[in-house]
């Protein structure tokens, strides 16, 4: 079976279930899983359920995927995501957005937990990704191309929509939330960076540094989807004392910078 046919075997299980054409999907960090409070939930399926998708193995994403209405927006909601250091392939990691994109949705929301590499950045900003490097990261449309989502080539030009950038912009000071903008550096995981790759990280051009994300948005443009995505800064790689980082630690700065992104995702999403 090939990866296409994967896909809509998982669209077709999906489609019994929920019957909507959903315009706007939503990937929640770790941490970031109280996004989903005050949805207008009408249905949930854990990801074990569905016809060849993965699996979520990390604490902090709980793993199902969340239909319902925000406003009069129709959405749907990973609630857990995957990474290629859980040991799934980089097609595997990005089939939820392909399974997205043929229910329906045409703009893309991310959140991750990042690590601060801009000086000026402390933990619990927030920083909308304007832009990311991939150097680090297998690409996900390595192999043969599906032509059915997009060519063989396509622009990353623009992959994060600048009007949605602006909007975001302008919602965080109707709300007096603080957001920082940033280039956001990809890569596998699952250690967390040396003091040297952090170094690097900066000299290279970028302003946090993270474990997800850049895989899907790549798949995200190819499937023609408008992108957003914002990260929480979970921690700080260069500071002067012992730089050590926890998992804990970046779950916990996570959790209480969630209601901040939440409220910025909400109003940004309910005036689409």
């Amino acid at each position: 079976m090939t990866e296409l046919d994967k896909i809509r075997v998982a669209v077709d299980y999906l489609r019994i279930k929920v019957s909507t054409q959903f315009k706007v999907g939503v990937v929640l960090g770790s941490g970031l899983g109280s996004f989903t409070d005050g949805i207008e939930v009408t249905a949930e399926i854990p990801y074990k359920e569905i016809p060849y998708f993965p699996v979520s193995t990390v604490e902090g994403h709980s793993g199902k995927l969340i239909f319902g209405k925000l406003g009069k927006v129709d959405l749907v909601v990973l609630s857990g995501r995957f990474h290629y250091y859980e040991g799934y392939t980089p097609a595997e990691v990005v089939f939820p957005i392909r399974v997205l994109k043929l229910l329906g949705v045409s703009q893309l929301f991310l959140s991750n937990a990042a690590g601060g590499v801009h000086p000026n950045f402390k933990v619990g900003d927030l920083m909308i990704i304007r832009d990311h490097i991939s150097f680090a990261i297998q690409n996900p449309l390595l192999g043969k191309n599906m032509d059915e989502f997009g060519p063989r080539f396509p622009d990353m030009s623009e992959p994060y929509a600048k009007w949605l950038i602006d909007r975001a912009c302008s919602i965080g000071k109707e709300l007096d939330i603080d957001l920082k903008q940033g280039v956001y550096f990809g890569v596998t995981g699952p250690t967390f960076e040396t003091r040297s790759e952090y170094k690097m990280i900066k000299f290279v051009g970028a302003d946090a540094v993270g474990m997800s994300t850049v895989q899907e948005v790549i798949v995200a443009v190819h499937c023609g989807m408008e992108v957003f995505a914002m990260s929480v800064i979970t921690d700080l790689g260069i500071r002067d004392e012992e730089n050590a980082i926890t998992h804990q630690e970046v779950l916990d700065a996570a959790n209480e910078a969630a209601p901040k992104l939440t409220a910025v995702f909400k109003k940004m999403i309910e005036n689409l």
